[in-house]
């Protein structure tokens, strides 16, 4: 017998606000207790016992170190922008913003 009943759903989905035909309130209520029955299962084999796992893989760090490199010249870059004032890129204005 399912945990969940498309009658529930449905009142579920009446308190949500949410318009369900009854093919999708019987498939939601379906879908509901198969979610329910593998959560059971996992509940019965994560035991304390069992160290907690988000990916069966071992993973490092892959980024590489943040070193110092050369940098652009600022001159040089603001002089090939379509333009700029005061040290820095001039953008035009948005929405009326100051």
């Amino acid at each position: 017998m399912s945990s969940f009943s498309k009658e529930e759903v449905a009142r579920l989905a009446g308190l949500a606000r949410i318009a369900l035909t009854e093919e999708e309130a019987e498939k939601m209520a379906t879908d509901l207790t198969a979610i329910e029955e593998t959560v059971a299962v996992v509940s019965r084999v994560a035991t304390p016992d069992i160290p907690f796992t988000y990916n069966p893989l071992p993973i490092s760090n892959v980024l590489r170190e943040d070193r110092v490199g050369e940098t652009l010249n600022r001159e040089e870059v603001l002089a090939a922008a379509p333009a700029a004032e005061d040290g820095k890129f001039l953008v035009p204005q948005i929405m009326g913003e100051e």
